[in-house]
């Protein structure tokens, strides 16, 4: 505005490319501010018709008002705008009209036919992409107000018009009914017919936010290897792209009322890993079985919610797991708690004894802030720079390696503030180590060897790029559903691909470099796997550490004292418990350099049984059990109902008994009421519905 009010064409011109670029940097950043905006009426549209007004204030001031250009300009603007909303109401229609009831993976829906998708580029972020088309005409008339070539300006606002109308044109064929997804009684009549040839017995059943995913991620590879015929069930559509890679089926359904009405006659265990509130939207479902799995194995408050008492049962890894929710007294009975070990910490190898490099590596695992501001939540709060601090500059060199809780940050500031100030320091802490000659004549040495597994870890995503557009790509929700069949070599090869990524990524850095890991890939069993000693909080992560043997320490955030910490936390019963300051790290890193160092050898070992439970039979084997034992008492049920429901008396007319007045069966002039009472509409239906809407009435 400073620009046209002087007027300056050219500073108005370089603020207006700042201006474009900023709104481009931060939509593709996805910044929280986009959204603020929006909230404060100064939305994408809003932006775009106010640099518009910009260009017209400069015409005005450079006194063009009366010239050609200046209508051209506003002409121009007008009937862009107006085009807008042929635009997004095709796209809105587009959408809308091709969003299917379900998403699903490894579900054979051809009885319903899906059209291809229109390809992306003209649906993903297409409002932007739009509006964008307006820089031909505000760079054209700048230019000509600038130049005094008119023509430049009238060629730009005809070629904005002309992109505006191709967008309109390209987007129109997919409109057609023909191009469109089938009507949702359709595609879910289709989805009751593959539950009815399927038939599923046991379900997971996974709900929550899109930071979430790790949750119902970590039961894929459980699930694949269950006894009977498994089906995953999710709510949220965003969840589905970041379901990792399964040959289980997969359902999403989104809308209540489309799950409660599916055919789940056959499944007879429903699975829970987490506690949600949509959860209920199949709890009410009596002809199976429900239990709570959990996500995570830990001492935090989680671990015993008092809402686990809606399941039939509650499946721990070990004893520590029954011990806890006695303790806690939430009123989950202790005959409703089974313990099936632990079957996703097989991928987790046990300690050797000695370390796996030439200097130790541990790993710095902090969980996150949590939802309220307990100093015992995390350690990263009061600790984590201490903890980092002390490693780095321990008296024999230790390379560190650090993953943070995907949450980190996302609720408190602070959080996140120390978050980027622990990677600034193994950062600089790398940096300074490359320099000193040890690593540097290290780091000559098998730079060949580095080279070959980054040009390695290349080829491998590239292949798993061509094989997930095999798998299950599609350009949306609809065709990615038509497409993603189960094809066990891709999996095989996808399998062994992951395998061989994991090696190659390792190897792809010096075994003396720090190392800051993040997203889904490497695992956080791959870092334990690749770690000699642990520094986490209480959560699950110590849990699953302990797998391993070997030796770990836990920070003491609140600041309760060793004995009280150990007394609260059974996982921590093994650990060398750290303060805030983290003095303690000399006694574990003393245990990781000499075994006769590591004076709580036996107590991990001790603990490992009383946590995650025994190694015969393997957690597998016992998982499959449970589901076994849980099935027939599913199975129990429903036929005690059904016999109990067949068992009642339906009124049959007799003309004999009518004709004497006497009631059906039962020989009393009086009894004709009551058995008509129980073949009341009402009666039956409700007794089909507690049944699970199975009835036998004679």
């Amino acid at each position: 505005m400073l620009a046209a009010l002087i007027p300056h064409t050219w500073f108005f011109v370089a603020a207006m490319t700042v201006t474009y670029a900023a709104d481009w940097y931060l939509h593709q950043r996805g910044s929280y501010l986009i959204n603020r905006l929006g909230k404060v009426r100064a939305g994408l549209s809003i932006r775009f018709l106010l640099r518009q007004l910009m260009v017209i204030l400069l015409l005005a001031r450079l006194d063009l008002a009366e010239e050609p250009l200046f209508y051209t300009a506003v002409a121009c603007f007008l009937l862009f705008y107006a085009l807008q909303a042929p635009h997004g109401a095709l796209t809105t229609l587009v959408r809308l009209r091709r969003t299917m009831p379900v998403v699903t993976r490894n579900v054979d829906l051809h009885a319903v036919r899906i059209p291809d998708a229109p390809p992306a580029v003209l649906l993903r972020r297409s409002a932007e992409k739009m509006l964008h088309l307006d820089i031909p005409a505000i760079l054209g008339i700048l230019i000509a107000a600038g130049t005094g070539e008119d023509i430049v300006g009238y060629a730009g606002a005809a070629l904005t018009l002309l992109l505006a109308l191709g967008y309109i044109a390209a987007l129109a064929p997919y409109a057609r009914r023909s191009r469109l997804v089938p009507s949702a009684p359709a595609v879910l009549k289709a989805v009751d017919s593959w539950l009815r040839e399927y038939q599923p017995t046991v379900v997971l059943y996974f709900s929550g936010s899109n930071e979430s995913a790790y949750q119902g991620n970590m039961w894929l590879e459980t699930m694949a290897r269950i006894e009977g015929r498994p089906l995953i069930i999710m709510r949220e559509r965003g969840l589905v792209p970041q379901l990792a890679e399964t040959s289980v089926p997969v359902i999403c359904v989104p809308a209540g009322t489309h799950l409660m009405n599916l055919d789940l006659s056959t499944v007879r265990v429903c699975l829970y890993p987490a506690n949600v509130g949509k959860n209920i939207h199949i709890l009410r479902v009596p002809t199976m079985k429900h239990v709570f799995i959990g996500h995570g194995d830990s001492d935090k408050l989680a671990s015993v919610n008092p809402f686990s008492k809606v399941y039939d049962e509650v499946w721990t890894a070990g004893r520590a797991g029954r011990d806890r929710y006695a303790l806690a007294d939430v009123g989950v009975r202790d005959e409703d708690i089974v313990e099936v070990g632990r079957p996703q910490l097989e991928p987790i190898k046990s300690w050797t004894g000695t370390v796996k490099n030439p200097i130790p590596t541990v790993l710095y695992a902090p969980t996150w802030e949590g939802w309220d501001d307990n100093p015992g939540n995390t350690s990263l709060l009061l600790a984590g720079e201490n903890i980092v601090r002390r490693l780095i500059t321990a008296a024999e060199p230790v390379r560190i390696i650090y993953k943070p809780h995907p949450f980190t940050g996302i609720r408190s500031a602070r959080a996140k503030a120390v978050d980027a100030r622990i990677r600034g320091m193994l950062g600089k802490a790398a940096t300074e180590r490359a320099a000193e000659p040890r690593w540097a004549k290290e780091a000559e040495r098998t730079v060949a060897a580095r080279s070959a597994a980054k040009a390695e870890l290349v080829r491998i995503d590239a292949r798993l790029a061509e094989l997930a557009a095999l798998g299950h790509s599609g350009g949306d929700d609809a065709e990615e559903s038509r497409v993603s069949l189960a094809d066990p070599a891709r999996e095989a090869e996808v399998a062994r691909l992951r395998a061989e990524w994991n090696d190659a990524y390792w190897r792809s850095f010096g075994w003396w470099e720090h190392r800051t890991v993040t997203g889904a890939q490497p695992k956080l069993y791959d870092c334990f796997n690749e770690s000699d000693a642990m520094v986490s909080d209480i959560s699950s992560v110590v849990s699953d550490f302990i797998a391993s043997g070997k030796p770990y320490a836990v920070t003491d955030s609140a600041a309760l004292g060793a004995e009280e910490f150990k007394r609260q936390n059974t996982a921590v019963r093994a650990a060398v418990i750290l303060s805030n300051g983290a003095e303690e790290l000399d006694e574990l890193l003393a245990a990781v350099a000499d075994p006769a160092a590591d004076v709580l050898a036996g107590a991990r070992r001790e603990l490992k049984t009383y946590l995650l439970g025994p190694d015969e039979p393997t957690s597998m084997e016992q998982f499959n059990a449970a589901v076994r034992a849980l099935t027939a008492k599913a199975e129990a049920r429903n036929a005690g109902v059904a016999q109990r429901i067949g068992d009642q008396a339906v009124a049959v007319p007799d003309p004999e008994a009518d004709a004497a007045g006497v009631g059906v069966g039962t020989g009393e002039p009086e009894a004709s009421a009551d058995v008509g009472a129980a073949a009341d509409p009402d009666t039956v239906e409700e007794d089909a519905a507690v049944s699970g809407g199975t009835s036998a009435v004679r």
